[in-house]
């Protein structure tokens, strides 16, 4: 299998984690809170990532001064304000609707990475394949043709997953300018373990640290297979290309929620998921022709 093809199946492998994620976010909520769920979760990322890492590059955690002030920036940026922002808006709306908009990062991909990755040439195949995943997007969030119509594109809630959508945007761009030389495990341990640092302390100053249940453990196993594949991922294949190719995250989410949370969706969001489909085809043409 070539570099391009275990990139696409690394990155669907990591849209398969992020569906899982948001369902047993919601049911570590029952009888736990965001800030503990979230700590937990670093924690078992990091030991998740460290595993990897131990495994799959000899032990050596090894990074210059550069390289750890860029993933001081992915750890603030990506996990203690994007992840965190994602996680609470978990708790206001829907599955479907936080994992669609916390995947729609093409946009703003495209806008940072013509700045910061100017070597990044895009295609007819890449923007054909935005454009129908962001229409396809808007489909699933309105929900319904009369909301499309009226524009009422969706909650606080999802403001708040659009926030954090654009700051994984950036953690993504850094990752890969600065940071793809770097093992991917290693990477999700730095970026993790200063987080959970940084989460530790604050809940110590407000009560405790202690683990409620064991999806709040599933949570950080579940992220921490989900983040190493990204990062495998993204070594191989353009960020604009990833960030599509996530999409396919809100099929599998439909599923699962539907079985496990029982949460209905409409025929204009069947729809909109059946188009992101169109979208990932494009880009997967693109990749065989390249």
């Amino acid at each position: 299998m070539d570099t391009k093809k275990i990139g696409v199946v690394a990155i669907i492998g990591a849209s398969i984690m992020w569906a899982i994620e948001p369902i047993l976010a919601k049911l570590a909520y029952r009888n736990s809170d965001v800030l503990h769920t979230s700590t937990i979760r670093a924690i078992f990322v990091a030991l998740t990532a460290l595993i990897y890492a131990l495994i799959t590059n000899k032990g050596n955690l090894r990074v210059n001064r550069k390289q750890l002030g860029v993933l001081l920036y992915i750890a603030l940026a990506g996990t203690i304000t994007a992840d965190f922002l994602y996680l609470l808006a978990l708790s206001k709306v829907p599955v479907i609707n936080a994992i669609l908009i916390g995947h729609i990062q093409p946009i703003f991909i495209v806008l940072i990475g013509f700045f910061a990755l100017k070597e990044e040439k895009l295609t007819i195949f890449d923007y054909l394949g935005m454009m129908v995943m962001i229409i396809a997007g808007l489909m699933v969030t309105t929900k319904t043709l009369n909301n499309l119509i009226n524009l009422r594109l969706g909650t606080l809630g999802d403001l708040i997953v659009l926030s954090a959508t654009v700051a994984w945007a950036t953690t993504a761009i850094a990752m890969r300018k600065y940071l793809r030389d770097l093992n991917a495990g290693v990477v999700a341990f730095y970026r993790f373990i200063m987080a959970s640092a940084i989460f530790v302390i604050y809940s110590l100053i407000r009560s405790t640290v202690s683990i409620a249940n064991v999806y709040q453990i599933l949570i950080g196993v579940i992220v921490g297979i989900g983040i190493i594949l990204y990062y495998e991922g993204m070594k191989r294949i353009k960020a604009a290309q990833v960030s599509s190719l996530e999409l396919s995250t809100p099929f599998f989410g439909v599923f699962l929620g539907f079985i496990v949370l029982k949460e209905m969706v409409t025929i204009m969001q069947i729809s909109g998921i059946l188009l992101m489909f169109v979208g990932v085809y494009l880009l997967a043409r693109k990749e065989k022709q390249g």
